[in-house]
């Protein structure tokens, strides 16, 4: 099982050990700084460097037995196994998922309907809801948006027991991805704190500190999908979308 040190979501570096190669040549570690692709967050990218090496990551993913697979760029010579490794984020890119997720948590607050799908990428994201109905002003909705937003509120992780969640049904906003339960506990993020506190959900990905991080949002298109589905997108001020 890999170490996910990816959850100290500011750690743009660290030291790692190859413990396999698999059979498509992907690299699995015994500690990982790159998030592995879930939830609808992509995975990451970045370097790794050894004696005698460099390899551009392209993408992160899950392996088995809870390992962690770091999917390099054809073309180049892989680290052996037992190799020491550096581990370097592609952090812009890192930042820009974190920010767009936590934007994400906050839409499913000013829309408080149940999430039947979503995505994030690098600087825009989605998230399709159970509803019926268009809403009727967007301006007040990206408005709301974005006084969460300006009011800087903290992110903090928590934790619950199986049993916990299982006995409070109404954390998970997702209809179509369900909380990987079984390790006797899941991870919550909270957004708030106290009186303050607006939002809780089981959420394995990684987010920025405050909500003051993420910038101005813009929402964009509101797409039908279906009889009660609807699509609602989103970007960061500044970037394509």
């Amino acid at each position: 099982m890999t170490e996910p040190l990816f959850r100290q979501a500011y750690l743009r570096e660290a030291r790692g050990r190859v413990v396999s190669l698999t059979e498509d040549g992907g690299i699995v570690v015994d500690a990982s700084v790159f998030y592995p692709a879930g939830g609808g967050q992509p995975g990451d990218s970045g370097w790794i460097d050894w004696d005698g090496g460099r390899l551009r990551i392209a993408t992160t993913a899950k392996g088995e037995g809870g390992g962690i697979v770091l999917v390099p760029e054809a073309g180049g010579d892989l680290p052996p196994v037992e190799a020491e490794i550096r581990q370097t984020l592609d952090w812009d890119r890192r930042l820009a998922h974190m920010r767009v997720h936590t934007a994400l948590h906050l839409l499913s607050v000013v829309i408080p309907l149940p999430v039947t799908g979503g995505s994030i990428g690098e600087g825009k994201g989605r998230l399709d809801f159970d509803m019926p109905e268009a809403p009727e002003d967007r301006d007040a909705l990206e408005a709301a948006l974005n006084a969460l937003v300006a009011r800087d509120l903290s992110v903090t992780e928590d934790w619950i027991t199986d049993d916990g969640l299982a006995a409070n049904p109404g954390l998970v906003k997702t209809m179509s991805v369900k909380p990987p339960m079984g390790s006797g506990r899941v991870r919550l993020v909270r957004i708030g704190a106290g009186a303050d506190q607006i939002d809780l959900q089981p959420c394995g990905g990684t987010h920025v500190a405050r909500t003051g991080e993420i910038g101005l949002l813009r929402i964009g298109k509101i797409e039908k999908k279906g009889a009660r589905n609807r699509r609602v997108n989103l970007r960061l001020e500044g970037m394509a979308g």
